[in-house]
């Protein structure tokens, strides 16, 4: 009977998979600086938001290459799905000579958009539908922005060939450093030119943190850059909408194209702000996605929860408000729980509260599923892939990377380090049911949750609060470990906890049993509730 019950709910599983297929990705990013955290680690998370996305967090080996070779670049389904590359969703890329985690024998080889000279070493990272932390312990975040200037840039012949996720790649590859790999970004977009939308990545070391963004210009050739840095004991976060003012020049804790005050006054983009700057925000309209607090709300949320003597208010006068500042210095400070915790956040105790709106699901549910245009998001998503939090500490063996398969708030977050993964947690097709893999099993138990809140939700958080502290104190007692087999051991700790998963979806189900003890509260309807406008 109970394996009657699980196949049933797979087949509904995968149909949802496949209905949801290419809902626009919008992701939340954060940079914990060495002195605002807790330990003296430098953390860079992210929520990698779109039913779109490539659910893998892939291990990519360090390698040796022939002198004089050349990298393909790769185009991203992050952005666009392109068939004629054979780009799509899942597997967004399908590249063999990037390690077993970018090998689908039944898929078509990915086709470069061109090529650039490759160094004879390149290091291990791991990567996703973006670059996320290499073994020397840089470490990226990343969110897609809007600029109402140039919306997008499709991928055309003989323009730009670099994308965000490509770009973040190849600085895993070749850097050890931020402001290393920022300058290596910076070059290659001069160089090669970019397409897609305006991005921002977080770009952190052991040492210090920037916020690094980008645009695309009309013509594909080169683009628009800057990046700046966060000052130490500070948090930033970012939420699809650019973020640095501006443009200082001569100012060491600035880097960017030093024509770049110039492309913006020959593109006829340039805007000042009331001090006569040339503003970065104003001059690419970096409006907000669909509704008026899509993005900008998420940064009040982040700021106020770790700095609530701020009392900042949640109200803006309008897209180009300059009242939520880059950065700032926590109250307290912040452990990888802390960070964890915002990513579970759905305005909770609020007026926002997405359990109490009229997009709210049943059962108390904070998952919204109908259009986004009309209402704001919070930092928790249900259209989450995959969410992580990078720790890089000099006391670590190797640098920690935290990853939940699927939304923050139905899945435990998972210890690894830059080194090959459990089977269970790699090469998942989202077009094919697998159960013996995470994604599938973190999405049997989304289902029931987001279906059952209120009677699922005490349950499955309890779950998961004993796996993170079980993974915290090991973690913790492995600091004399080597390199390999702190690896070992983390890997190890992954596979215990994708077999509980898997009893856990037993649990659930026996519990639901069609239906039968589950009790609905009316306290749990959805409240009437019109979101703030300006």
């Amino acid at each position: 009977m109970l394996k009657k019950k699980i196949a049933k709910l797979t087949v509904g599983l995968a149909i949802l998979t496949l209905a949801n297929s290419n809902v626009q990705a919008a992701c939340t990013t954060v940079l914990v600086t060495k002195g605002a955290s807790a330990d003296g680690s430098v953390m860079v998370a992210t929520s990698d938001d779109g039913f779109s996305g490539d659910p893998n967090v892939v291990f990519v080996p360090a390698k040796n290459h022939t002198k004089g070779s050349k990298r393909p670049v790769y185009p991203s389904s992050a952005y666009d799905e392109l068939p004629e590359y054979n780009c799509y969703s899942s597997p967004n890329l399908v590249a063999p000579e990037r390690g077993e985690g970018r090998t689908f024998p039944n898929e078509p080889l990915t086709k470069p958009l061109g090529y650039i000279p490759q160094v004879e070493h390149t290091y291990a990272y791991l990567d996703g539908d973006y670059g996320i932390m290499n073994e020397h312990g840089l470490i990226l975040g990343e969110c897609t922005d809007k600029s109402a200037h140039l919306p997008e840039l499709p991928y055309k012949n003989g323009v730009g060939i670099f994308y965000s996720s490509e770009l973040g790649r190849v600085a895993l590859e070749r850097c050890k450093t931020a402001q290393a790999a920022i300058k290596l970004m910076g070059a290659l977009i001069d160089e090669y030119g970019l397409y897609g939308t305006a991005e921002t990545l977080l770009v952190a070391d052991s040492n210090e943190g920037w916020i690094f963004e980008m645009q695309p210009v009309p013509s594909g050739k080169g683009g628009l850059w800057i990046a700046e840095k966060i000052p130490d004991g500070h948090f930033a976060i970012a939420a699809n909408q650019l973020r640095i003012r501006a443009i200082r020049e001569n100012d060491p804790n600035q880097m960017f194209n030093p024509r770049l005050p110039q492309m913006l006054k020959e593109l006829g983009w340039a805007a000042y702000d009331s001090q006569g700057n040339l503003d970065w925000v104003k001059s690419l309209q970096a409006e907000e996605f669909n509704h008026p607090y899509y993005s900008m709300r998420r940064v009040w949320r982040g700021l106020s929860i770790v700095s609530p003597s701020l009392n900042l208010s949640p109200n803006v006068s309008n897209w180009d408000s300059d009242y939520y500042p880059l950065s700032v210095r926590p109250d307290k400070k912040l452990s990888v729980n802390d960070v964890i915790k915002l990513y579970r956040d759905y305005y909770q105790g609020t007026e926002f509260d997405k359990s109490k709106s009229t997009f709210a699901g049943l059962y108390g549910s904070p998952y919204h599923y109908h259009t986004e245009k009309n209402t704001e998001r919070s930092i928790l998503s249900a259209k989450t892939t995959y969410a992580y939090v990078a720790q890089v500490n000099e006391k670590f063996p190797a640098p920690v990377c935290w990853v939940a398969t699927n939304n923050a708030l139905d899945n435990p977050f998972v210890p690894f380090t830059v080194a090959k993964m459990p089977a269970a947690y790699t090469n998942a097709i989202t077009k094919t049911y697998d159960a013996s893999k995470m994604f599938w099993v973190s999405n049997q138990i989304a289902a029931l949750n987001q279906g059952f809140f209120s009677v699922f939700e005490p349950i499955i958080s309890e779950n998961i609060e004993q796996m993170e502290k079980n993974s915290l104190k090991l973690v913790e007692s492995s600091l004399n470990l080597s390199k390999t087999k702190f690896a070992a051991v983390l890997n190890d700790n992954a596979v215990k906890i994708f077999n509980e998963r898997k009893k856990l979806y037993e649990r659930l189900i026996v519990k639901f049993d069609n239906g039968a003890g589950i009790d609905y509260s009316e306290k749990n309807l959805p409240v009437s509730y019109a979101p703030t406008k300006y």
